[in-house]
């Protein structure tokens, strides 16, 4: 009886929940759940700018089948999107590593490298092509100096050096983040045990191999995935800098979807990309998260 005349109150309890939450929950429906199953609906039919969709079933699909652009931006996302993830993976760990570490003037490092995160990928974008600029840009005149180039480069409408140069801005612009949460990471894993490592003989990578990686691994797991997410939806950077060019060489599929739906006015087709793109991030992300999973239950019951 007692359980009988608790459950009106707790409803009463959940509802007024509720109500505290309807001002987060309504613009998470409106400005993503809604436009995520529109978008996976359009993808089901052939609509085009200025007439209505109608249902054409898997059309779509059967086209980007033998859609050579489709696959080679697919092949320039994927190259992209593994570089550059692996490098800010490796790279955003050595910095964070050297923040964590007493140095002089960290406090700064750590401001400065907070800048090209406030900067919006448009802004990088503009940063960079800039210092790419074949007759005023700092890329030229540095390695000019240095006596690595004799001519100057003209680097984001090269064939040979388009897609290094997005790589690099690329890199450039989210490593920060990367760093941020990597040092983050580091700042629960206790002192003491570096100290205990460092009284029994152990050496500064014997500590990093045996106590910041398996420690840190929960965090990499995350920041690699979410890295993956991010780069492989990239767009404002390698469209201010290329557009998708020279020749679609740096066209990645969020750009490719931007233009049949924008450019040509395939809105249909578009949606049908992004809902491949989905599919593609969740399997990738699927796989990985279970190896992860999987070693994970090993060393636990190996312990």
């Amino acid at each position: 009886m007692k359980q009988a005349k608790s459950l009106p109150g707790i409803a009463r309890f959940d509802a007024a929940q509720l109500k505290l939450l309807l001002p987060v929950i309504i613009p998470v429906v409106l400005l993503s759940l809604v436009p995520l199953l529109q978008g996976i609906y359009f993808g089901f039919t052939d609509y085009q700018l200025g007439s209505p969709p109608a249902f054409n079933g898997l059309d779509n699909y059967r086209y980007m089948l033998q859609d050579h652009y489709f696959w080679r931006s697919f092949q320039v996302g994927f190259i992209w999107t593994v570089t550059v993830t692996g490098a800010q993976l490796v790279l955003g760990l050595l910095l964070a590593v050297l923040l964590n570490t007493r140095v002089r003037f960290s406090g700064l490092y750590s401001l400065l490298i907070l800048v090209p995160w406030a900067m919006p990928p448009v802004i990088r974008g503009v940063v960079w092509r800039q210092m790419f600029d074949p007759d005023t840009g700092a890329v030229n005149f540095a390695l000019s100096a240095l006596g690595i180039i004799q001519a100057p480069v003209n680097w984001l409408t090269s064939y040979q050096f388009a897609i290094p140069a997005v790589i690099v801005a690329g890199i450039w612009g989210e490593l920060p983040k990367t760093a941020v949460f990597l040092y983050a990471g580091l700042q629960t894993i206790p002192k003491d045990f570096y100290e205990s490592a460092q009284l029994d003989g152990a050496g500064a990578w014997t500590r990093f191999r045996h106590i910041t990686l398996p420690l840190l691994k929960p965090v990499l797991a995350v920041v690699l995935s979410l890295n993956f997410i991010w780069n492989f939806n990239s767009f404002g950077l390698v469209w201010v800098l290329t557009q998708g060019g020279p020749g679609g060489l740096t066209r990645l599929p969020m750009l490719a979807a931007y233009e049949e739906a924008f450019r040509y006015g395939f809105v249909g087709y578009a949606a049908a990309i992004g809902n491949v793109m989905v599919i593609f991030i969740i399997a990738a992300l699927y796989f990985y998260l279970r190896i992860q999973f999987r070693e994970q239950v090993d060393v636990g019951g190996a312990g």
